[in-house]
């Protein structure tokens, strides 16, 4: 990989950076997501994170297998996008929606 290569695409981060970032001491997926925002666009890093680790291998010398993936915190579980935008929204949404039954489990009680 030559320094232009991008690594991730969603940040439009490249090859450089993330060497410069191991040689800046960030030897770790989390550091380096932090630092960098790697893994933090659409794709959620399914595409960067492995490359990324092979950077650090190939810059520090750890194996593979010594470099954990970074913290995943997604929803425990499924939850409708207006409930993230304000309660009194998602509440009248979820008159009108299906998954009114899904907004009481999270919430609890009536959806007036």
């Amino acid at each position: 990989m030559n320094d232009e290569t991008i690594i991730c695409r969603c940040e439009d981060i490249t090859y450089k950076e993330v060497a410069d970032a191991v040689d800046e001491g960030y030897t770790t997926l989390d550091e380096i997501k932090r630092k960098l925002r790697c893994g933090m666009g659409p794709c959620q890093g399914r595409t960067c994170m492995r490359l990324i680790a092979r950077i650090i291998r190939e810059k520090t010398g750890r194996h593979l297998d010594e470099i954990l993936m970074p913290t995943s915190r997604p929803p425990e579980k499924p939850v409708p996008l207006g409930i993230f935008a304000s309660y009194e929204i998602a509440s009248k949404n979820a008159r009108n929606c299906k998954r009114s039954e899904q907004f009481r489990s999270i919430f609890g009680g009536e959806d007036d």
